[in-house]
């Protein structure tokens, strides 16, 4: 099987439900690589080193920081008793001229026949907290898009949300496009949340086309998740104060 590493160019689009509406959609720019490959990679993408755009396994894998890449995640698998991956991808948006923030990331859990049985969503809030939601079927079958994997919510994420709720995961991960929604349910309001894109090979011209149309990678998300607080805030809605972090950094 060859080495995945491609460049998602995509969309998000998140839809607040309940009382307070709010609805946006932006462009950005996720990479989907397999983290153990050994290259050879484009001139302006980097490994474990600094480069234009990079990924790095501190930044995934456990805590912001401190992650161990995909070592972690067969650890993760082995700990809730689940199938070893024959392959773990990671989706994710990279290093930017050495900053980077993932609201949310995702590890690809595949079996030996290139099929999606667990996905693990990395969630990061931006008061540098992270837990981590494992999804897959309860007969560990191969996820397909019309599967819908449930999970409780277990980490402030937004000051505008409270903790209560569930998560609903669909995945359609396919050769030449990714999909991913998530719907946020709670009395009285929620989230719906999506993010889909073309899968192109990762190479320098791409990168290159991605930074002038997008500069400043996650700054930009980070400046866009401001700018909706702001939002929110005049438009209303009720700012909830950040609790303790979840016990647990994974969960089912």
């Amino acid at each position: 099987m060859a080495a995945t590493l491609d460049l998602v160019s995509g969309t998000t689009f998140h839809g607040r439900k309940g009382a307070v509406g709010n609805r946006f959609r932006y462009g950005i720019d996720y990479v989907l690589i397999d983290p153990e490959a050994q290259g050879p990679f484009p001139r302006l993408f980097g490994r474990n080193r600094g480069a234009f755009v990079a990924v790095h396994d501190a930044d995934h894998g456990g805590p912001p920081g401190a992650g161990r890449g995909v070592a972690w995640v067969r650890e993760v698998l082995a700990a809730h008793g689940l199938p070893a991956t024959a392959r773990a991808l990671l989706l994710a948006q990279p290093r930017v001229l050495g900053h980077v923030f993932n609201p949310v990331s995702f590890w690809l859990c595949e079996d030996a026949a290139g099929a999606l049985r667990v996905v693990i969503a990395e969630v990061t809030n931006t008061f540098g907290d992270r837990h981590c939601y494992l999804c897959h079927r309860d007969d560990l079958g191969p996820i397909t898009r019309s599967d819908i994997v449930a999970a409780r919510k277990l980490m402030h994420v937004s000051p505008f949300q409270p903790l209560e709720g569930g998560y609903r995961f669909r995945f359609d991960i396919a050769p030449d496009r990714i999909g991913i929604w998530i719907d946020y349910d709670r009395e009285g309001g929620g989230l719906y949340a999506t993010l889909t894109g073309r899968r192109r090979p990762l190479g320098t011209w791409g990168l290159l086309r991605a930074a002038l149309r997008r500069p400043f990678g996650s700054r930009r998300v980070l400046a866009l998740i401001h700018w909706q607080a702001l939002v929110l805030w005049f438009k209303g809605a009720r700012y909830r104060p950040r609790p303790a972090p979840p016990a647990s950094e994974v969960s089912r």
